[in-house]
């Protein structure tokens, strides 16, 4: 099913492919990552302003990553902003994904959480490193192929 915005996406000859309606009617959009920014900068224009979240999970055992970005439109009177949830997947493999840090810099910190724990390269941001595990950290620690160390060392725990 088509929503709104898939309508205005496809009249825009903007690549995309309609995955339905959440549980809340919020509309998701699947995009490929080589049609990502192209798309994002036409959801900046239209008026999704507001980054909510994003995050990213593994599909599935040796399958694809997926990055996924929950979109706000928010006007001045708007007492119900709409909203809609991007899915970019990626394989495994190589999983690059262009950054959107330079329009909504809100994806900053989410966008390196992201690459944190599953490895995801979002390419042009200026500062992918990791954030949450120590920077000598091996491998993707939400990875479902990902095997977790014998011992983890403790550093200045108390």
């Amino acid at each position: 099913m088509q929503g709104r915005l898939s309508a205005w996406l496809a009249k825009h000859k903007l690549a995309h492919r309609p995955l339905g309606f959440d549980y809340q009617g919020t509309e998701t959009l699947q995009i490929k990552s080589e049609d990502w920014v192209s798309v994002a900068v036409a959801l900046y224009v239209y008026g999704f302003n507001y980054l909510r979240s994003q995050c990213a999970y593994d599909v599935a055992p040796g399958g694809s990553l997926a990055s996924v970005y929950h979109l706000t439109r928010i006007n001045d009177n708007a007492d119900e902003p709409e909203e809609v949830c991007i899915k970019v997947f990626v394989p495994r493999e190589d999983p690059r994904i262009p950054s959107v840090l330079c329009i909504w810099k809100g994806a900053n910190f989410q966008e390196r959480e992201s690459y944190d724990m599953l490895g995801i390269f979002y390419e042009s941001h200026p500062c992918l490193k990791r954030i949450l595990m120590p920077e000598s950290w091996i491998g993707w620690p939400l990875r479902k192929d990902y095997i977790a160390p014998d011992f983890y060392e403790i550093q200045d725990s108390h």
